[in-house]
């Protein structure tokens, strides 16, 4: 008995000191790919839950046996896992992080008007489907009524008794709903922006005549100049855009043009 004691007295620290010498130190460098130093980088020992920085010149020691697997983290790069070899321990690691690619949001560049009408048109345009809705508003809104009123003759059957006494007349009922439907349907006034001004400017220059212009040896700059003086003098676009009433426009651009020959210079005055 006494001998079993004695030889378990040797025996224990032989254990121990097993235990103590199979943690080692793993040490090594981290860099970039470009062999710049990364600081400071999170170094994890995955199998022993234990982990460092490493220093200000990329330098990192930490505890690891054979067969570790440590991890090394930094913001703004792919993390790299390094399983421990038993070689390791007498050299320096050497670790490459890979910076991870950062995805930049579009930027969509807001187009900038030039002040050349037909090249701002091109950009700026609504599109053919609105123009086209708004075009078959328009004529709608100057078709007359087709739609047949409904009788407003009482069946013979009720002659016998006065119905319409103290009742509202069915035909006044009638006109005030046409007058409520012609009033809410009628386009107001508005002051228009610009969008709306060079649609307008554009479509005066596709449907109006504009011959008495070029007789005076006008170009299609000259011209577009005095149809912005036009509609900035007789606030066209506001009153006009909605309801494009080619004869009247047509009246207001030579009442304009009397008073533009006054102040611009034209070839054949």
């Amino acid at each position: 008995m006494r001998t079993y004691l004695k030889q378990s007295l040797y025996t224990v620290p032989f254990f121990v000191s097993a235990e103590a010498f199979s943690q080692q130190q793993a040490k090594g460098i981290v860099t970039g790919t470009d062999k710049t130093m990364i600081n400071p980088v999170l170094v994890i020992n995955v199998s022993t839950h234990k982990s460092t920085l490493s220093d200000a010149s990329g330098q990192f020691t930490i505890e690891a046996s054979e067969n570790d697997e440590l991890r090394f983290v930094k913001e703004g790069y792919y993390r790299i896992d390094k399983k421990i070899e038993k070689e390791d321990f007498g050299s320096s690691l050497m670790i490459s992080l890979e910076k991870a690619e950062i995805e930049i949001p579009e930027v969509k560049i807001a187009y900038r008007p030039t002040g050349n009408l037909e090249r701002d048109n091109r950009h700026l345009n609504e599109s053919r489907k609105i123009v086209s809705l708004r075009s078959e508003l328009d004529e709608y809104m100057k078709s007359p009524l087709i739609e047949a009123l409904p009788d407003n003759t009482v069946s013979k059957t009720f002659t016998g008794h006065d119905y319409h006494v103290g009742q509202v007349s069915l035909l006044g009922v009638l006109d005030a709903a046409v007058g409520l439907f012609k009033k809410a349907t009628e386009l107001k006034i508005t002051k228009a922006n610009y969008l709306e001004t060079q649609d307008f400017i554009k479509r005066i220059k596709e449907e109006v005549d504009l011959q008495f212009l070029k007789k005076f040896g006008m170009d299609e700059e000259q011209i577009d100049k005095f149809l912005i003086y036009a509609n900035d003098t007789r606030t066209m676009a506001k009153k006009y855009r909605k309801n494009f009433k080619m004869d009247v426009v047509e009246f207001e651009l030579k009442v304009a043009f009397a008073e533009y020959k006054k102040t611009h210079k034209l070839d054949n005055l």
